[in-house]
């Protein structure tokens, strides 16, 4: 079959018209609105507006807003007052048993402690007593102490009881450190019936032999919400 030459064959034109057109048309209306947007300005929204527009939420209740964390008091005193009324060297676990703000515990709450601190110990978390047993006179010395630091005996109660009512003094209160210990004891302690009394005092557990049965009690937000603090 013979080719035809390369001149006789027919190549299709392409249209280019309608292209041309429609591209014209756009670019016509985007002039268009351009110039609209220029001769008008949108007026810019008033700071009102602003505010108004934004969603809006209820305010936060400050008698059920949690207390702010602050760390223990005991651990900024100095003065006369040592080992023998409670101070507590760093390092203390609840396994020593030569400071007396660990040996002066009430024997089933040091108990409680001790068999928790030896199966926490096969998590790799060590029991460290911040605080324990005080005398009265260190207890007195902690609440002068906040009522500088917190301007008021009012605040100050929320943090530190009097040496009347404070669990430290009856031997029956302690505070634990670090954070890996006391989160093992929100996970573990209801088992040894050792519970967190304060919600302002994650660090302070008390022991509750109720508690292996049935859990650990509602916390109190702190301690001026405690009835034993009222007496």
């Amino acid at each position: 079959m013979t080719r035809p030459p390369p001149s006789a064959r027919t190549t299709p034109r392409r249209t280019r018209g309608p292209l041309v057109v429609g591209a014209v048309s756009v670019v016509a209306a985007i002039a268009t609105a351009l110039g609209h947007a220029l001769l008008n300005p949108s007026p810019a929204p008033s700071p009102s507006a602003s505010v108004s527009a934004s969603p809006r939420f209820p305010s936060a209740d400050p008698s059920s807003a949690p207390a702010p964390l602050k760390p223990p008091l005991h651990r900024e005193l100095g003065g006369a007052l040592g080992e023998a009324d409670g101070a507590v060297p760093d390092g203390v676990t609840v396994l020593d048993d030569g400071i007396p703000a660990v040996a002066n515990l009430d024997p089933d709450l040091l108990s409680a402690l001790r068999r928790a601190a030896r199966e926490a110990a096969r998590d790799g978390v060590e029991f460290v007593v911040n605080s324990g047993w005080r005398s009265p006179e260190y207890q007195d010395q902690l609440l002068r102490r906040a009522i500088a630091r917190y301007g008021s005996e009012a605040e100050a109660a929320r943090w530190v009881a009097t040496a009347k009512t404070s669990p430290h003094v009856s031997g029956d209160a302690v505070d634990i450190g670090p954070a890996d210990a006391t989160e093992w004891l929100s996970e573990h302690g209801a088992g040894y019936g050792l519970c967190p009394t304060y919600r302002n005092e994650p660090w302070h557990y008390e022991l509750r032999t109720e508690a292996i049965d049935r859990g650990c009690p509602r916390m109190y937000a702190d301690p001026t919400q405690d009835p034993r603090m009222r007496k």
